[in-house]
């Protein structure tokens, strides 16, 4: 086919640049939104978070981002619509990844945190509905998609629910918080390093081909609990308690204490979700470079390193730029946090994410956080959440699917008139 003879550089480079695109997009919306809680809750600075995001979020998504990617994101497109056309798969995957990271550059300039995974999936459906055919959707996984914007954030509400109800009963609500603190913080960290490293290992290393199964994924879970558990244990031994700040605030010292175990959560979620979200850049692109080098369609695309580097790049620009912006949105405008209270969302999100990884249901790192904090502001009362906000980021995510969708058709009808 001569247009793939002819045309082969450009469709990479612009799959390289609208990946990038999309990749920084990821990063200022997704991983702010995992970066949000510590910072909000003051944890970490601004610029901690960022520096371990850029360490963590690139580890995950290069490491452990995968050497074999489905090339249609989720089984959402039927290639055999594409029989005879494959030109169509190279515009249509071109112009969703633009679409997807132009609607994440207007949500994250206006602070909204919406779903990287959601933005992306809508833009595939809208080229593949509009441009080729109705059937070429498979309309039963959109369905699942949205049964999952109720189910993730409710999930992950009523866990952080759950765990803040805990650390109120076990620490807060006891006659000696601060060494209570110190007796639990270690088990809390053991769940943190056990859930992380399920989903880590469930969900990244089948990317590196290391597939772990028959149960050993819950040993090799456990020990690397075990093991922050220990240096958990030794940093809250080397935390400097201050007698004064406990007269002007009685649990000052627990808080510290518990800014000490975000600072794991912040890195765990980091490395979990490079590893997972860096897909939603580097699908497409795979699928682009694959057809376009070869020009034959195939379900399954090896993955150049040098994509999950653009990916893993995009990302840590993405953060370092614009992800403030969402940061402010789910870390301080939604509820007050402190390190309890966002340690307690962390894990909330965190563990959503494993079990959604078991059922295989597609859920958003942006909707799981959002609910688990919405969990915890409920168990303070409802006066303690900002329902407006709440509100706005509700409407940002409704309108995130068709919005990708639109987008995708414009771009995928340019790029159709450009190249054909």
């Amino acid at each position: 086919m001569e247009i793939f003879s002819d045309t082969t550089f450009i469709y990479i480079t612009l799959a390289a640049v609208f990946g990038i695109f999309m990749a920084w997009g990821i990063g200022a919306n997704d991983v702010a939104n995992a970066m949000a809680t510590s910072v909000g809750s003051k944890a970490i600075t601004i610029k901690q978070a960022i520096l371990i995001a850029a360490i963590f979020e690139f580890l995950g998504a290069y490491l452990a981002g995968g050497q074999v990617t489905k090339t249609i994101r989720k089984g959402i497109v039927d290639l055999n619509a594409f029989e005879g056309n494959p030109d169509l798969l190279i515009w249509g995957m071109l112009a969703a990844l633009l679409a997807a990271g132009t609607w994440l550059l207007i949500a994250s300039s206006k602070g909204w945190p919406v779903s990287t995974t959601h933005s992306i999936v809508g833009a595939v459906i809208g080229f593949a509905a509009v441009g080729v055919s109705m059937d070429a959707v498979s309309w039963g996984k959109v369905g699942t998609i949205v049964m999952s914007w109720v189910v993730s954030p409710m999930l992950a509400g009523f866990i952080a629910f759950t765990v803040f109800m805990s650390i109120q009963k076990l620490v807060i609500n006891t006659e000696k918080p601060l060494e209570n603190a110190k007796k639990y913080g270690p088990i809390y960290l053991f769940m943190v390093g056990f859930v992380i490293a399920l989903v880590t290992i469930k969900k990244g290393l089948k990317h590196i081909g290391l597939d772990v199964n028959n149960g050993m994924e819950f040993v090799y879970a456990a020990i690397l609990g075990v093991l922050v558990a220990m240096l958990g244990a030794y940093l809250i031994r080397k935390v400097k308690i201050d007698p004064k700040a406990e007269k002007r605030f009685h649990f000052a010292n627990v808080e510290k204490i518990f800014a000490v175990l975000m600072v794991f959560t912040a890195a765990a979620m980091a490395f979990a979700h490079g590893s997972n979200d860096v897909a939603n850049a580097v699908g497409p692109m795979a699928a682009v470079i694959s057809v376009a080098q070869s020009g034959e369609l195939a379900s399954k695309s090896a993955l150049p390193s040098w994509v999950l580097l653009v990916g893993a790049v995009g990302i840590v620009i993405g953060l370092a730029t614009l992800g403030y912006k969402v940061m402010a949105t789910v870390g301080e405008k939604i509820t007050e946090l402190t390190p309890t209270r966002g340690f307690s969302a962390e894990i909330g999100a965190a563990s959503t994410v494993v079990l959604a990884s078991y059922t295989g249901l597609p859920i958003s790192t942006t909707q799981t956080l959002v609910g688990a904090i919405l969990g915890v502001g409920l168990a303070r009362g409802i006066a303690a959440i900002d329902l407006r906000v709440v509100g706005n980021i509700f409407m940002s995510w409704v309108i995130t699917l068709p919005a990708g969708a639109i987008l995708s058709v414009l771009f995928f009808y340019t790029l159709k008139g450009i190249f054909s």
